[in-house]
């Protein structure tokens, strides 16, 4: 509820909460930007009229097809950095609109239940959803990001069924801060960066697609702001601070001079890591840390040429398996991967392997045959990893030759993920050289040597025993995610409130330390990817626990690597020291905190 002065009349200043999901200052007129509201009727339609509502169905389909076309035309106008995150999202609603599950379970509905083409798109989309979202799975923000978009595809679909109209911002000022209940990941397609000072929406976290593509169109950004339609007036100023989180509307002179500082300093501390992408990452008294970059998905590959990284530390691949009917075959995945390696202009490439289980819902390995042949109580400690991977050999063939085929066009590296015993991979390594044999017999293009094969630490099965698996790998790469929830027994999802994760624990640095040792005993380079690298607050203990290669998202290198330039080894290693031996996560933040 807007509030007001009673002495002067005017309105008062407010200030709301919300997520920060691409930083900066905005300050401009507020403006509502709101989404019709879809209304559907739920009937049911005789035999004789399945072919007419599927007809309908399909005219509903060809004009989506055509709108997200025309949308995809559209990306031209925007910088490289926002057409090259949200082109691949529209390319996968495509895709969704041709042969997909979605499409196949709608039709059925319609022929089967003789439902109408809108109850059917409804039902069937949020059947879906619903059921991507109850696997069990650690990795929840990718969840609910393909969730998003099965229900992205069906409101769609309903709009032009109903022929209710879509939301616009053509009406919007030039220079105002745009507001909305929640912003879908097209309607942020549609947004051109250069015309509004900052965006806040009442509902939406900082994982799914609109907040990867507001980050890309660099344009401040808050959502999830409580409260926000009932205390925001049309045409009253407000302050965007996507530094703090802060929503200030209706403000005061004074807080307009602290906001238009603080968007001065932003820029100045813009051009700094800007600079910062140019220089060393290393520590004052010059002890070298090498910041490699994590790729999830291909569209982030200019972002990560951009940030400074010296390569690609971790590429997930399980993103080739989703989305589609069949297994990616040999050719499409060394073309993939040889892509990335190409983009990457010599600069190593850490591919790993396919990390699937049970919890995650690949429509293609399933048809395949390579679900488990029971339902898993605990997917987590179950079939999962390199553990699937033994289990159907072919699979694991497939994707090691076309990662060697891709070595032929840079630097790559192998990585397994969930290893936890030397029999795993020594059966690996078997494979492996059998596939490299295979692929010389077949004439094949690959790299001159064959590439480093190494292990994930993820389990403190693997910590534990690193030194007897540091015989047998050449390289470790620490994934703080996995080991902080097996160690803790505490999922990732569970509430900051709780306290029950976190990969500060000193039981979490302990392991991380001694995998640490195992591979300097053995020579062998190891990295960090967990979500942990990439805090810059963090560096300094994990420089000082003996790491020299961070793997993280592109757009923390800049920071993290401000963090390292500001510090010296020998306090880096006393900062290690004193967590090693703390009591509790609690004390390890205060140290960090002393630190910084």
């Amino acid at each position: 509820m807007r509030q007001t002065n009673p002495k002067s009349g005017r309105t008062r200043q407010i200030k709301l909460s919300g997520i920060a999901v691409s930083p900066g200052i905005g300050i401009g007129p507020i403006h509502e930007a709101v989404e019709p509201q879809l209304t559907i009727t739920r009937q049911k339609i005789s035999a004789v009229d399945i072919a007419a509502e599927t007809a309908r169905l399909e005219e509903a389909v060809a004009q989506s097809r055509k709108q997200l076309t025309k949308l995809r035309g559209k990306l031209a106008a925007l910088p490289e950095d926002s057409q090259t995150e949200i082109g691949p999202l529209i390319d996968a609603y495509l895709l969704m609109l041709g042969t997909s599950r979605l499409m196949r379970g709608i039709r059925r509905r319609v022929a089967d239940t003789l439902n109408t083409a809108e109850a059917a798109v409804l039902d069937e989309s949020e059947a879906q959803a619903a059921a991507i979202l109850a696997v069990p799975d650690d990795d929840n923000a990718s969840r609910a990001r393909r969730a998003e978009e099965v229900l992205e595809i069906g409101r769609r679909l309903l709009r032009n069924l109903t022929r209710q109209p879509f939301r616009s911002f053509a009406n919007l000022p030039q220079g105002a801060v745009l507001m909305a209940e929640t912003l879908r990941p097209a309607d942020a397609a549609l947004i051109d960066p250069a015309r509004f000072a900052g965006i806040v929406t009442a509902e939406g976290g900082s994982d799914g697609h609109t907040a990867v593509m507001l980050r890309a169109l660099g344009i401040p950004a808050l959502l999830g702001v409580h409260g926000l339609l009932e205390a925001a007036r049309a045409g009253a100023t407000a302050i965007v601070d996507a530094q703090s989180g802060t929503l200030t509307l209706n403000p005061t002179e004074r807080s307009l001079g602290h906001a238009t500082q603080s968007l001065t300093e932003f820029a100045r501390g813009q051009r700094e890591l800007a600079r910062l992408r140019r220089l060393a990452s290393v520590t004052r008294d010059h002890v070298a840390i090498d910041l490699q970059a994590n790729l999830e998905l291909p569209f982030e590959l200019p972002m990560i040429a951009q940030s400074g990284a010296t390569g690609i530390g971790l590429m997930r691949t399980e993103f080739m398996f989703m989305n589609r009917e069949t297994l990616p075959d040999e050719d499409a995945q060394a073309e993939l991967y040889r892509t990335v390696v190409e983009a990457m202009d010599g600069e190593p490439v850490t591919i790993r392997v396919l990390d699937w289980g049970s919890e995650k819902e690949i429509e293609a390995m399933a048809a395949a045959g390579f679900a488990p042949d029971t339902s898993e109580i605990n997917p987590a400690l179950g079939l999962r990893g390199i553990r699937v991977l033994l289990r159907h050999p072919q699979l694991l063939r497939t994707q090691l030759a076309a990662i060697l085929r891709a070595g032929a066009a840079g630097p790559v590296r192998v990585l397994l993920p969930m290893i936890s015993t030397t029999a795993e991979l020594a059966k690996v390594r078997a494979i492996y050289l059998e596939s490299w044999d295979d692929l010389h017999e077949r004439g094949m293009r690959m790299a001159d040597q064959l590439p480093p094969l190494g292990i994930m630490i993820e389990t403190p099965a693997a910590a534990l025993g690193a030194q007897h698996l540091a015989r047998f790998a050449e390289f470790f790469a620490i994934g703080t995610n996995d080991l902080t929830m097996y160690t803790l027994a505490a999922d990732r999802s569970l509430s900051a409130s709780t306290g029950l994760y976190d990969p500060l624990d000193p039981t979490v640095l302990r392991l991380i330390h001694l995998t640490v040792t195992a591979a300097n005993i053995g020579h062998i380079p190891v990295s960090i990817c967990g979500e942990l690298a990439g805090r810059p607050l963090v560096a300094p203990l994990l420089a000082g626990l003996g790491l020299r290669q961070f793997s993280m998202h592109g757009a923390a290198i800049p920071r993290v690597k401000k963090a390292i330039r500001m510090v010296s080894m020998d306090g880096c290693i006393r900062l290690a020291n004193l967590a090693l031996e703390a009591e509790s996560a609690a004390h390890v933040h205060a140290l960090i905190e002393q630190h910084s």
